[in-house]
């Protein structure tokens, strides 16, 4: 599973273009604000359509602007965490698991005690710290099945151990999963140590 992406897309003023080829592990797209990071995730998601080229997750074609194929988001199966967490505040932070794990109770135990975030099951987002609410998003991501993972700035606003929290999940799905997974940062030491490949834009 890797990724092969060729995409390209005005926004505004800015030209957003993007070539990744043959990644395995973690992708970093590193940059200043403003150069189209979060515009190339949305594009492989399938929230924003690409003017040219195409995106292949593991050989299968989710976008293709030569043929016109176009596979909708749901269909994607992509795991994406928001810079924000986006987790449902009307929903305790089991049920927020259960919405991505489908009410696989078993998975959901395991990956809470993998994580760290056993002893939250029963609090609301709003109680949760930055770092536990980012762990939290990208549990529920994955117990989704998803096929791939994208993560938006995943460490910004947090401070150092929260940092470090949140980070040693992610290496933990880089080792474990084999899923692909994408990271946006405009932070260079967080892009050499998490990047098995580093994409400047």
């Amino acid at each position: 599973m890797s990724f092969d992406i060729a995409i390209e897309k005005r926004r505004g003023d800015v030209q957003v273009s993007c070539r990744i080829e043959g990644a395995d592990g973690i992708t970093v797209l590193f940059g200043p604000s403003g150069v189209g990071k979060t515009s190339v995730l949305d594009m492989v998601a399938g929230l924003l359509s690409p003017d040219t080229g195409h995106v292949r997750v593991g050989g299968e074609t989710l976008f293709d602007a030569a043929t016109g194929e176009d596979v909708p988001p749901e269909r994607r199966r992509a795991g994406y965490v928001f810079q924000d967490a986006r987790l449902f505040p009307h929903l305790t932070v089991r049920a927020n698991l259960l919405y991505g794990a489908g009410n696989d109770l078993l998975q959901l135990d395991a990956l809470a005690e993998r994580f760290g975030i056993a002893h939250l099951l029963d609090r609301w987002p709003r109680s949760l710290s930055g770092g536990e609410a980012r762990r939290v998003a990208i549990g529920r991501a994955l117990l989704a099945r998803p096929r791939f993972l994208l993560l938006d700035e995943p460490l910004s606003s947090l401070d150092r151990a929260r940092r470090e929290e949140v980070m040693l999940v992610i290496e933990r799905l880089r080792d474990e999963s084999g899923l692909p997974i994408l990271i946006v940062t405009h932070d260079h030491a967080e892009a050499e140590r998490l990047g098995d490949q580093i994409v400047e834009l």
